[in-house]
């Protein structure tokens, strides 16, 4: 999986050299190219292809927020979506203020809303004090500038063993879980990608 993810990186790199990085979002209008936006800045035609060529997924045009450092995504204004690979050199900085939240808890520098909060705070079985946290693609966090604390994705899996949820294995690594009691789940292909809901 390393070195998949290296070459994804090695060629999407590769593109950016090649196309000269991103535009704003005028020069592409006036060009009539597709609009897909991450973290404010417009993802080049050529990027945008080679990443769709290698996710084999067609991303929508819209405006999108990508934490580099989790592999968090979702649509600018709103909370996470999924999680992806972390690492992509897509868009632009991940600005505090992409998902509008409305909390005192930073993750990666993105100001979490509410229903983030609730599900992290589902996820650690306790309230999460305000404070700038960061989050890797492993799953390990803690506190900014300071050491993990504590890995998310083996606290999700505990969850999935300890707390009378429903839960498919499908190969491949690939998994789905919901908590019953709560409707919070998870959803992955067990190559990087997954998506945190709430029913």
């Amino acid at each position: 999986m390393a070195s998949r993810l290296l070459r994804r990186v090695a060629l999407t790199l590769a593109i950016l050299a090649t196309t000269g990085g991103f535009m704003t979002l005028p020069d592409a209008a006036a060009q009539g190219r597709r609009n897909v936006l991450i973290n404010r800045v417009r993802v080049p035609d050529d990027t945008l292809r080679l990443l769709e060529q290698t996710f084999n997924a067609r991303v929508p045009d819209g405006r999108y927020w990508y934490d580099q450092m989790s592999g968090a995504w979702g649509m600018e204004g709103g909370p996470t979506a999924g999680f992806t690979i972390a690492g992509l050199p897509v868009g632009g900085p991940l600005p505090a203020d992409i998902s509008r939240g409305n909390t005192g808890v930073f993750i990666n520098g993105r100001r979490l809303p509410l229903v983030d909060l609730n599900g992290l705070q589902q996820l650690v079985g306790g309230p999460v004090q305000p404070g700038r946290y960061w989050v890797d693609g492993q799953g390990f966090a803690g506190l900014e500038g300071g050491p993990a604390l504590v890995n998310l994705k083996q606290l999700a899996s505990n969850l999935y063993r300890q707390n009378g949820g429903v839960g498919e294995n499908y190969g491949n690594g690939g998994s789905a879980y919901m908590n019953m009691n709560t409707g919070i789940g998870i959803i992955t292909d067990g190559q990087g990608s997954g998506a945190v809901f709430n029913h």
